[in-house]
């Protein structure tokens, strides 16, 4: 039988430049899919909240550290070779550094123009995350939502 899981956490990364936003994708290395650009993508650890996942997977696949951090949406996948329906916690991370160290899953990155990055996401589901991010996010919080959205730091 097909199970669900809630078991990985997709972070897109933003740097408010002026009114501008830069979107941080990353080209995969190794692993599944080499050669597609994503955002910052990881598991949840047995016992790790999904924020906790969220900003954890930001320092291992970019070393940086979140300013801000806002829950965005869901989205499921079908794993072919688990039979099972996975579920993706999205979170916007938004930070104030352009300075990325790289970890082992990818070998480059990109800091791009919203209209870019949304052309250069392997992952429609990742585009499709970014437009809400932009919706929810357009004025550099989440405005009358901030309440609902935003993650305190923990």
């Amino acid at each position: 039988m097909t199970t669900v899981h809630v078991g990985v956490v997709d972070v897109g990364v933003i740097r408010i430049v002026g009114r501008a936003w830069k979107v941080l994708v990353l080209r995969r290395a190794t692993g599944r899919s080499p050669g597609s650009w994503e955002f910052v993508h990881g598991h949840i650890e047995p016992g790790e909240l999904p924020a906790a996942a969220a900003r954890r997977e930001l320092w291992e696949e970019s070393g940086l550290k979140t300013e801000k951090l806002y829950s965005i949406t869901v989205n499921p996948f079908y794993l072919i070779k688990a039979d099972a329906v996975q579920v993706a916690l999205v979170f916007a991370a938004i930070v104030d550094s352009d300075r990325v160290t790289l970890g082992a899953e990818h070998d480059r990155y990109e800091w791009l123009s919203f209209a870019a990055a949304v052309k250069r996401l392997t992952w429609p589901r990742d585009a499709d995350s970014l437009r809400q991010m932009r919706q929810l996010l357009k004025s550099g919080d989440a405005g009358v939502v901030e309440d609902v959205l935003r993650v305190k730091n923990e």
